[in-house]
């Protein structure tokens, strides 16, 4: 068969799947072709939405993508509504009056909806929302809603969902659409204990975790060994960074160790049971011989480095575990406590599933980025990409 020519119709009425299922089936556009019987050229084509192929043409591709062709080309409707599960909490409110602003991924073979309003209170304001939600079977995690698509599907398939508490992922998507394509990168914020099991319930691509253990001298891997007990994961260095203590600027409290946070006139912000900063703070806590009762404010728990960084600079806590660039960029003092490793935990099958996965460790790894993480402070990238062997067992 030859390259068509021209278009046969107008490509804006469809959707076309053929990138995303070419690329889990671990084809390339050259194999594909070969095996179609068709050029690559025309592959490339396709799959830019350049040409609509002929009737034969997208038999040809369904038979060896061994799918329907309806899952390969599709009218788009006037309203492209899909359905998927929940991760989070929906306001209660009326959504035609008030649309609910949704962000939706494709991980594996699950489809995962989340408030945009998850993201936090400024990137609610600059993540373009997926879709709308129009129906809803409960508000809380794990209810089925349909969404009013609002973009182009194969781009919301595209999209890469990473949970961790490195705000410096969004900065990977902003390098990923320089110089690859136009993918996405949506980080939510949570704690590494957190994220490991988002992705271990299928919510993410990505799990990015700092989790020393003092008894062997290595970041994540015995975590990560006790928990996922599989080898079925590639565990890749972002970054090491530097975790210390937040204090406001001038150290008015004269905060040098985690020992000083027992003083009764110093009152700590903390994060939540699972992450990696409260595992610092703990382990520091219990080397001091220091009752987690005998800190203020000890229950006082948010949600993120730049959360610990805010309380501080507004002064509604004296003290927090978090790393350098939190404290630089709210103008506060730091006092290092160690150096950790900060890595990215992903299944190998999405890696050959996913169609713009793998092109996110590429970006890692290239000298743009690691410089630009780099001037953030706090960040060394001497091991970003570093491959590390979980071995279980």
């Amino acid at each position: 068969m030859k390259t068509p020519k021209q278009p046969t119709e107008m490509t804006s009425n469809f959707s076309n799947h053929l990138k995303s299922l070419r690329t889990q089936k671990g084809l390339s556009q050259g194999e594909l072709a070969v095996r179609a019987g068709i050029t690559r050229q025309a592959i490339s084509a396709i799959e830019s939405n350049l040409y609509l192929p002929t009737t034969a043409v997208a038999l040809h591709l369904a038979s060896v993508l061994a799918c329907r062709v309806e899952d390969l080309f599709n009218f788009r409707t006037a309203e492209d509504i899909v359905e998927g599960k929940l991760i989070g909490h929906l306001p209660h409110s009326d959504m035609k009056a008030s649309p609910i602003r949704v962000k939706v991924s494709t991980v594996g073979s699950k489809t995962v909806v989340r408030p945009v309003t998850g993201l936090g209170e400024m990137l609610s304001f600059t993540v373009p929302t997926d879709g709308y939600v129009v129906e809803a079977h409960g508000q809380t995690s794990g209810a089925m809603v349909r969404v009013k698509l609002a973009r182009d599907r194969q781009a919301i398939e595209q999209a890469i969902s990473v949970a961790g508490c490195d705000p410096a992922i969004f900065l990977a998507g902003e390098h990923m659409r320089r110089h690859k394509d136009q993918t996405s990168v949506v980080g939510w914020t949570m704690g590494s204990m957190a994220a490991l099991r988002a992705l271990q319930q299928g919510e993410v691509h990505v799990a990015g975790l700092h989790l020393y253990d003092p008894s062997t001298g290595e970041s994540n891997l015995p975590v990560l060994r006790r928990t996922l007990k599989s080898s079925h994961y590639d565990v890749v260095t972002f970054a090491t960074w530097e975790e210390g203590l937040l204090v406001r600027a001038g150290n008015p409290k004269s905060i040098r160790a985690v020992s000083d946070i027992a003083d009764p006139n110093v009152t700590l912000v903390n994060r939540e049971e699972g992450a990696g900063a409260r595992l610092l703070l703990d382990q520091r806590l219990r080397a001091a011989g220091i009752a987690s009762d005998q800190v203020k404010g000890y229950n006082t728990i948010v949600a993120s480095h730049f959360d610990i960084a805010r309380a501080i600079a507004s002064r509604q806590a004296d003290v927090g575990i978090g790393i350098r660039s939190a404290a630089q960029l709210f103008g506060l003092d730091f006092v290092p406590l160690q150096a950790a490793r900060y890595d990215l935990v992903v299944p190998k099958a999405y890696l050959k599933s996913h169609p713009t996965l793998a092109h996110l460790f590429e970006t890692l790894v290239s000298r743009p980025f690691r410089n630009e993480i780099e001037s953030l402070g706090g960040y060394d990238t001497s091991e970003t990409g570093t491959l590390h062997a979980l071995r279980v067992g």
